[in-house]
């Protein structure tokens, strides 16, 4: 609404029902036992802290100790206990509630369904009505209760749940938590005991408890998006933010529509995106009846893939490029889908290049331009099932090498990384409280290295643990200390702690990075649990500038992350993280304002928060995948691809890097940089430039190949050799920002493969610059 506009007698109305009406807060889990009522309680217990009036009812500590000492001198007003096939219920006493007056109630089983004669039928209803009387709620649900995912779920593991509430329910909600939990830490509880008798047979699949914990990861990340895009709706930025995929696939009424909309839905499904399919026709021109019969079957398949459909109307067709550009850019698309021109050299020039035109309007947006390789190879391009992988032959007797790789597989220690979205979201917290639970139980732990960061909740979670002192070391005419790595090995506990995983170490210590300090305790057959933020991983690091404006200068290599045996987020709502850091939980008091003013802006919190649940689902499919190709979701990639990425000494080299390591890592592709050099000389900056880029190539997996052009006007000609005889299958490149009458004087490396390598498919990735209203 304009700022100025006055409001109607209803707005009025409504802003002050909503200021008067209780908040709601719903924590969700993949899984019964992933520790939702613990944290319900913990939060409940801060609040109290606060002077909050905090009351329980209703709650189910299903007898867990942990959970039930969570409970603490919280008040708790009985529930009204009922009978159901056998088995005790619990229902809210509404009008108890209502006499007491709370200012927060903690209940959990959000979709649990009241007994016959209650006031509603159902505690979503009962929990709106305390609403209404102004009592905040605080409550749990588990992602199988919600009935929009409930089929999938049911489909993909046979679980189905008793009671579900609408998928809208998250929606209208003020803040909604995930409690994310890896299905290695759910069987360990189930072995134990601690989740009693009742566990649901299917929940004892691995498999199924990674299917479970992806799609509540995926659909936290939707509604953390939702809330970004009206973010950035109401601060006037246009574009897409970077935390998440939107493929725009523009087809046209003809044979070849439906190969592009396939490619498209492979794409979006791979990066884990929304889909959406345009198509162009003219106002003056009516659609043939072939047209419309490949219009027909466009639309069919497009409700089939539950992809997006629109068709817009041109005037003239030399408006398309503007058109298209214009729709992506207002519809948050990050990458267009479109084949590559059939057009001669001379109906180009003629008639005008359509993608060249497109290139130049686009900014922020990739551009993906599909070869036809049915009429180069005759290959189908529709999605298949790969053939399943050859098994090991299990009476082939082993190596000397491979005995040996298989012995320090089975000695190294396991490695467990706690992740979050920002500083103060609870990692090391939570790191230390599984240090003292494996303690207790009498596993030889020790803290390596630990930050508190003068946090006191942090340092009274240290608990009986023993701290290695750290190594001092001389740097200049200071005396530094980092983990004394030498110490821990010499100690050999069986777990250590070893906080802030990024960390770059003093000059002068043995390793460069703390990575590597960890990478040697393992080998040395010793556990470790580790924290590290999001912002931290090499491949994000162009999303997360684009982002928050920050250039994140620690990172440590996605591998590590692929290393660990389990990756477990740690969510923590934005607002939660706010307040945190106002009450100088986070930061010292003199640094509040500037960060809650930088790095913890609103937006940039809500963004970095979509990024970690993305980055974290994504991890868990290519976990599931490693387990059983069956249960993946993102399904899988029809065929072999081998990634070419094209760079010079420019600033965007390390964007197409890192674009081309995460392309390939979720295409199963190989990959490799090359770098053409057409001086009879390296400078030495231009060496020191290369060694960079090869050193990030190389952290990332890759390949990096320097080759001599001899001149610059041979240097087209001989990329595209060195692309065939590699078997490139797909091109990245940067976008030109060449002026236009610089490029009609002399043609571009993008224009020169526009034209030469159609039998390739091209990623043109563009540079980031922000767009406001």
């Amino acid at each position: 609404m304009a700022p100025y506009k006055r409001k109607t007698p209803e707005e009025i109305l409504y802003s002050i029902y909503r200021l008067q009406r209780g908040r709601l807060k719903i924590i969700i889990g993949s899984v019964s036992g992933s520790g939702k009522t613990y944290h319900m309680l913990e939060e409940g217990k801060l609040l109290k802290q606060q002077g909050i009036d905090v009351v329980i009812s209703a709650v189910s500590t299903m007898g867990r100790a942990d959970t039930v000492q969570q409970l603490g001198d919280l008040e708790r007003i009985p529930s009204l206990h009922w009978q159901k096939d056998g088995k005790e219920e619990k229902d809210l006493p509404l009008e108890v509630l209502l006499a007491r007056n709370p200012e927060v109630l903690l209940v959990d089983g959000l979709a649990h369904r009241n007994r016959e004669g209650a006031a509603y039928p159902t505690r979503l209803e009962d929990i709106h009505y305390l609403m209404d009387h102004g009592i905040s709620v605080i409550t749990t649900v588990n992602v199988y209760e919600l009935a929009g995912v409930g089929e999938l779920i049911y489909e993909m593991t046979g679980i189905r749940a008793g009671e579900t509430v609408p998928l809208n329910t998250l929606e209208l909600a003020d803040e909604v938590r995930l409690i994310d939990v890896s299905p290695e830490t759910i069987l360990k509880r189930m072995e134990e005991g601690v989740l009693g008798d009742g566990v649901h047979p299917a929940l004892l699949r691995r498999g199924n408890l990674g299917v479970l914990r992806e799609l509540a990861l995926r659909l936290m990340a939707e509604g953390v998006n939702d809330s970004l895009e009206k973010h950035r709706e109401a601060e006037g930025l246009l574009g897409p933010s970077g935390a998440a995929e939107r493929i725009l696939v523009s087809a046209q009424y003809h044979w070849n529509g439906s190969l592009y909309i396939r490619r498209g839905q492979q794409i979006a499904k791979r990066l884990s995106g929304d889909l959406v399919i345009v198509t162009f026709v003219l106002r003056s021109r009516p659609l043939t009846k072939e047209q419309q019969v490949f219009k027909r079957s466009i639309l069919k398949l497009t409700e089939r893939i539950s992809a997006r459909f629109e068709e817009l109307e041109l005037l003239r067709l030399r408006q398309l490029p503007a058109k298209l550009v214009q729709y992506a850019t207002q519809n948050n698309v990050t990458r267009i889908v479109m084949g590559h021109s059939q057009k001669s050299r001379w109906q180009e020039k003629w008639q005008g290049p359509i993608t060249s035109r497109v290139l130049r309007k686009t900014r922020n947006i990739d551009i993906f331009l599909m070869a036809d390789r049915a009429e180069q190879e005759g290959e189908r391009i529709l999605p298949v099932r790969p053939a399943a992988e050859k098994a090991a032959e299990p009476f082939h007797r082993l190596t000397g090498r491979e005995l040996e790789q298989r012995i320090e597989t089975i000695r190294r220690g396991t490695f467990k990384v706690y992740i979050g979205a920002a500083p103060g979201v609870g990692k090391t917290y939570k790191m230390l409280q599984e240090g003292n639970l494996l303690l207790n139980k009498g596993i030889d732990v020790v803290i390596g290295l630990l930050e508190t960061h003068g946090r006191l909740e942090t340092q009274g979670q240290i608990g009986g643990l023993e701290m290695i002192p750290r190594a001092r070391i001389q740097y200049q005419s200071a005396g530094l200390t980092e983990m004394d790595t030498e110490a821990i090995i010499a100690r050999q506990p069986e777990v250590v702690l070893v906080d802030e995983l990024a960390h770059t170490n003093v000059p002068g210590s043995r390793t460069k990075k703390r990575y590597e300090d960890v990478i040697r305790l393992l080998e040395h057959g010793i556990s470790v649990i580790t924290t590290v933020n999001v912002q931290h991983l090499e491949s994000l690091n162009d999303a997360v500038q684009q982002l928050t404006g920050v250039r994140v200068r620690e990172t440590v290599p996605d591998a590590i992350l692929r290393m660990a045996s389990e990756v477990e987020l740690i969510d923590v709502t934005p607002q939660m993280l706010q307040q945190r850091m106002r009450e100088g939980k986070i930061y010292a008091s003199e640094k509040v304002n500037q960060a809650l003013e930088s790095f913890f802006k609103l937006g940039n919190l809500i963004a970095l928060r979509e990024l970690a649940l993305r980055e974290i689902a994504d991890d868990v499919d290519e976990r599931l995948e490693a387990w059983d190709r069956e249960t993946s979701l993102r399904g899988p990639w029809s065929r072999r691809e081998m990634i070419f990425v094209c760079v010079d000494t420019g600033p965007q080299a390390e964007r197409l890097i890192r674009r081309g390591f995460r392309l390939a890592h979720r295409l199963k592709a190989q990959w490799r940089v090359h770098y053409v050099h057409c001086a009879y000389k390296q400078s030495d900056d231009e060496e020191k430039r290369l060694e960079t880029l090869r050193q990030l190539t190389e952290r990332l997996g890759g390949v990096m190949e320097i080759t001599e052009a001899g001149s610059p006007k041979h240097l087209h000609k001989h990329l595209l050799q060195r692309m065939n005889e590699t078997g490139a299958t797909q091109l990245i490149i940067g976008q030109s920002r060449k002026s236009l009458w610089r490029s009609l004087i002399k043609q571009s490396f993008v224009h020169y493969l526009l034209r030469h390598a159609r039998h390739m498919d091209m990623l043109i990735v563009a540079g980031h610059t922000p767009i406001t209203d």
